[in-house]
């Protein structure tokens, strides 16, 4: 007997959702298949929520009221002197049995309906479906649209061939779910043409610029950026006759709705470089490829473009000033993203401290990492480096790299190629932390609340990062260095990192640290400014860098930056290295760049670029892109930065929501409710008295 009342009240739940949603539902008992874009709530969880909220109580079972769940949950509505048709309006969306209250049921079902891919239509429909019969009758359709601020403003004719051809001429048809998504994207230019012809008492096909801004305020502020709704009467019309013609007005509407299409069409003109500018025949040769866009858009594309800046050209960036609302900007994103700016802003020093150290953890073991991939390498180039010419030297032992490389193995053995290795994993750690957390630390103070961290920010960056990691970098050269040489010479006791360090000292550790930092510090400079370059080169269009184009943008960014500060490594490597008997000794920096021009020539300061582009290219690609696997795959939010290109635009579902009780579906409740409005037109009254609002705001 209880099972089968369980399974009476699951039918009677399913059923609920069949009504709020039919198309997700084959049968009362038949799951739905339909693809979740977002994670559902636990019930028990959601349930909590559900009880906190709710205030009535009948029969041992609690129920929400419409207010509850409009105004105390969703926060909608929230002003005294709010619209109680509105209130209602919204809250019988959720509200299928029509009651006035809410129970559990209904209030899981809507969650499940807002984790679907078309949950803004499906909630348009709900609106709509005010008896909650799953179909739309025309009596309905009138309600609501007359509710509606857009009605208020300029009446719809519901005595038209669009309402007829839909609910049939005497207006008894209804409408399915599938088909009223059709109608409600058609309405609004339905709606549009109305007000035109309104306009147009005498017929001519024209209306002035003030009557082309008062119907485009009124019946399509939703798709109106700031640029536009201010410039509508300047680029309203003709260059000759200032009037606006129905095709001009018709073509306006259908740029701005077609405006992501344009954008697409930018990216793939110009191969995805968001900075490209483009001419009016440029644009018009690739949208040959784009039927939906015509010439006359692409004029008025152009027109709203000089506005902006009078060259004749237009970028990406252009086209997101002019582009109706997106996610990112709407009033909801806006709040959570000042939100996170706020709570940035405030966040402890002791976060901060914390968030270096993690970043210090991390680049300690992508260091490490990048060091053993091309360790190999650098012992070659710094063979090469130490490979002196003089009278009393001899012939020399190495022709060239790859020689060089064969010579090691061929005598000492491949894992002669790994000597000094051991020190240098010791010393590597601590030195590309420190590179990498000063480099992100510098970047952050010096980033502008908005906008992107200038050139000049970049290059002190990438700077301060390359002196600050000196005082573990000569240390470890040094030892490395005169390990890697060890091996060139016969000697009767065996070289260690512990004999090294004892035969130089403390203070000898420091030897050649001021070549050191005139390679460090242009070398950083140069190499975290072009790989920032790089690294957005190569994002998706979505901002998104793969691991894959993060090692590119790595690998890319190292070439100059080794190839560049070869001479000053050429001349802190003939420091650090002990001079054998009838090699030239040095004095200092200077003394040392004199002796090798006059001796060696010009040439002798780029000895061993391609082995130094070929060492550090690969090794700062595989260390850059094992740190920010490791910061995505270990994220921990310290309120600050998370890496650029480590994630795509936020999408609604990634904005944390303003109420936490927002769980699950409810995450995009707020957002759901608000996009009926910005990319339907269905804007509803918000105030029983309308210059209330003028007060509100």
């Amino acid at each position: 007997m209880a099972a089968s009342m369980i399974g009476i009240r699951k039918d009677e739940e399913l059923s609920i959702v069949a009504r709020i949603w039919p198309q997700r539902w084959k049968a009362a008992c038949e799951p739905a298949k339909g693809v979740q874009w977002i994670r559902r709530a636990d019930t028990e969880n959601l349930k909590a929520v559900f009880q906190k909220y709710a205030s009535i109580k009948k029969k041992d079972e609690q129920f929400m009221s419409h207010e509850d769940f409009i105004r105390r949950f969703l926060g909608l509505l929230s002003h005294k002197n709010y619209n109680p048709d509105t209130a209602w309006l919204l809250g019988n969306v959720v509200d299928t049995t029509k009651n006035g209250m809410i129970s559990f049921a209904e209030f899981q079902a809507f969650e499940s309906l807002l984790c679907s891919p078309d949950a803004m239509y499906g909630l348009a429909f709900q609106l709509f479906d005010t008896f909650g019969t799953g179909s739309v009758t025309y009596d309905e359709f009138e309600k609501v649209i007359s509710h509606t601020t857009l009605h208020q403003a300029i009446p719809f004719n519901f005595e038209c061939d669009f309402i007829d051809l839909h609910f049939g001429k005497n207006k008894r048809r209804e409408v399915s779910y599938s088909e009223f998504t059709q109608i409600i994207h058609d309405f609004h230019e339905e709606h549009a043409i109305q007000a035109f012809k309104k306009f147009d008492a005498d017929h001519t096909g024209f209306v002035t610029p003030l009557e082309f801004r008062n119907i485009m305020t009124e019946l399509k502020g939703h798709l109106l950026t700031p640029l536009v709704e201010e410039n509508l009467v300047a680029v309203a019309g003709s260059e000759k006759a200032h009037r606006v013609s129905y095709p001009f007005f018709v073509a306006f509407i259908s740029l701005l709705n077609n405006m992501e299409l344009v954008k697409k069409l930018h990216v793939v003109a110009t191969k995805g470089d968001k900075k490209a500018e483009l001419t009016r025949e440029e644009i018009l040769h690739e949208a040959q490829n784009f039927t939906q866009i015509t010439p006359m858009e692409i004029d008025i594309l152009f027109k709203l473009v000089d506005v902006l800046r009078q060259t004749g050209r237009v970028t990406y960036h252009d086209l997101e000033v002019l582009a109706p609302i997106e996610v990112e900007k709407m009033p909801y994103s806006l709040q959570t993203i000042k939100h996170m700016a706020d709570s940035k802003e405030t966040r402890s020093n002791f976060m901060g401290v914390l968030e270096s150290a993690y970043r210090f953890a991390l680049g300690a073991i992508a260091g490490a990492t990048g060091a053993t991939a091309v360790y190999p390498i650098d012992l070659v180039k710094t063979r090469m480096q130490n490979q002196r010419i003089g009278a009393d030297i001899g012939e020399l032992m190495y022709k060239n790299s790859i020689d060089c490389f064969k010579k090691v193995i061929r005598f000492e053995g491949v894992f002669g190629l790994y000597r000094g290795l051991g020190p240098q994993l010791v010393g590597v750690a601590p030195e590309k932390a420190i590179k990498l957390t000063t480099n992100d630390f510098m970047r952050d103070k010096l980033h502008p609340k908005t906008g992107e961290l200038p050139l000049w920010g970049e290059i002190v960056s990438g700077g301060c990062a390359g002196a600050s990691q000196v005082v573990f970098t000569n240390p470890l050269e040094i030892v490395k260095i005169r390990l890697q040489v060890a091996g060139e010479i016969m000697a009767t006791e065996r070289v260690s990192a512990i004999t090294v360090i004892k035969d130089l000292g403390f203070f000898g550790l420091y030897k050649g640290a001021r070549a050191c930092f005139l390679r460090d510090i242009p070398f950083s400079a140069i190499y975290f400014t072009s790989y920032a370059h790089a690294k957005k080169g190569l994002a998706d269009e979505n901002g998104y860098n793969s691991p894959l184009t993060l090692l590119l943008a790595g690998t890319v960014a190292g070439a100059p930056a080794a190839s560049l500060t070869t001479p000053a490594d050429v001349i802190k490597t003939r420091l650090q290295v002990v001079a054998r008997e009838g090699q030239t000794t040095y004095t200092g920096l200077i003394d040392c760049a004199r002796k090798i021009w006059k001796e060696e020539g010009g040439r002798a300061f780029w000895k061993g670029a391609p082995a130094r582009v070929f060492r550090s290219s690969p090794q700062f690609g595989v260390t850059l892109v094992t740190y920010e696997l490791l910061q995505r795959m270990f994220y921990v939010d310290f309120g600050g930065r998370r890496p650029v290109g480590s994630e795509s635009k936020l999408s609604r579902a990634d904005l944390p929501p303003a109420n936490p009780d927002h769980i699950g579906g409810y995450k995009l409740a707020v957002a759901t409710f608000e996009g009926i409005e910005t990319k339907f037109g269905l804007c509803l009254p918000k105030f029983t008295n309308p210059l209330a609002s003028v007060a509100a705001s």
